[in-house]
């Protein structure tokens, strides 16, 4: 009986000095609060699958009051807002294919003889099909019933829209996933490799051999990244090659450009887990930042869930994550074949992001032991 009594209060020490380390390591106990906290918050706060208020846009050829009315109609259901007009068809493909809108309805000349005879949808609603989940929700609206007037019941009532989807007609959900997934890729491993590298220097004693060289901050970072960028790039070489290989995905764009967009993105995550690298004072801190990083970045980015269905202050949050204009960039080039000439913004984003976490690594980091 003695003995177990020790045994408890043995049991009972060594709970007792973790339950302290615990509460004197800021940093685990903070991750043990905020990780679940956060995840609530994405979860049950800015995670929507109901798609509402998809970006379109509007060519109204007969430009009178029946076209008008089904317009209103269409955007009262509050699935489509219609942000734009276009003159011609041909227009609003056009911005479909930069990027510029998710949709377009499209009323012809004889909508309303269409309409009195029946025997033709009134309007073609024209999709963006390289976002399954959006395109999914858009094609409900074939179901949409036009009664102006309320003077035909809506059994009687003749089919208003027909649905065109562009670039995945076929609607198969690889063509969306695979671009995203070359998106996720590289940020998990990307900031994963180099949110240690720093931290494991140190650990390992190597930083003793720095300190003794005339290395400078920057040259340090330049050096730790290049590796990882050939890394990277052997990564996006076998996903491209996988995605055509196993599940045939169109490349619309050029490989050049895909091969740019997919450098500036790499750097763009090394640079970050530089940072991460600086800030962490150990290998599993370092993983713990890394996990805080990547649970958004997967989240809000649209790889999972449709980006225009979640709130508006997470889009604003999401527009800070490289991955967010990353899945921009890509399914763009990929599935739409859109130039890089239209995608400046998200570019000269992810050039400027690189830029300052270089310079803040290279600020932060010190060759002193500590």
């Amino acid at each position: 009986m003695s003995s177990l009594l020790q045994a408890l209060i043995r049991i009972g020490a060594v709970c007792r000095k973790e339950v302290l380390h615990l509460i004197h390591d800021r940093l685990t106990f903070g991750m043990v609060v905020m990780i679940p906290l956060f995840q609530l918050v994405l979860f049950g706060y800015t995670i929507n699958t109901d798609v509402r208020q998809v970006p379109a846009g509007l060519v109204d050829q007969p430009a009178n009051s029946f076209s008008r009315q089904l317009a209103l109609d269409l955007e009262a259901t509050q699935v489509l807002h219609f942000i734009a007009r276009c003159a011609t068809p041909q227009e609003l493909e056009g911005r479909i294919r930069d990027g510029e809108l998710s949709a377009g309805l499209v009323i012809p000349p004889d909508a309303e003889e269409r309409y009195q005879l029946g025997d033709r949808p009134t309007a073609q609603l024209v999709v963006d099909g390289s976002d399954t989940m959006v395109a999914g929700a858009l094609r409900q609206l074939a179901n949409f019933r036009f009664a102006p007037g309320r003077t035909l019941s809506n059994r009687d009532t003749p089919q208003a829209i027909s649905v065109r989807l562009l670039y995945n007609p076929e609607r198969r959900a690889a063509l969306f996933t695979v671009p995203g997934l070359l998106g996720v890729i590289l940020t998990m491993t990307m900031i994963m490799f180099t949110s240690i590298a720093i931290v494991r220097e140190r650990e390992r004693g190597n930083m003793e051999l720095l300190i003794a060289t005339p290395i400078r901050n920057l040259e340090l970072m330049i050096g730790k990244i290049i590796p990882y960028i050939g890394i990277g790039l052997l990564q996006v070489s076998v996903i491209l090659f996988l995605g055509v290989l196993l599940f045939a995905i169109p490349v619309a764009g050029k490989l050049l450009e895909i091969y740019t967009v997919c450098l500036i993105f790499i750097l763009a995550n090394l640079t970050l887990g530089l940072m991460i690298s600086t800030l962490a004072r150990n290998q599993l801190a370092a993983m713990q930042m890394f996990i805080f990083v990547f649970l958004p970045s997967m989240l809000l980015s649209g790889f999972m869930f449709p980006f225009v269905a979640m709130p508006r202050v997470a889009r604003q949050l999401a527009e800070v994550l490289p991955l967010t204009h990353f899945l921009r960039i890509i399914r763009g080039i990929i599935l739409r074949g859109e130039p890089l000439t239209g995608m400046g913004a998200d570019i000269g984003y992810l050039l400027g992001f690189a830029t300052l976490f270089l310079a803040i690594s290279a600020f932060r980091f010190s060759k002193r032991l500590e």
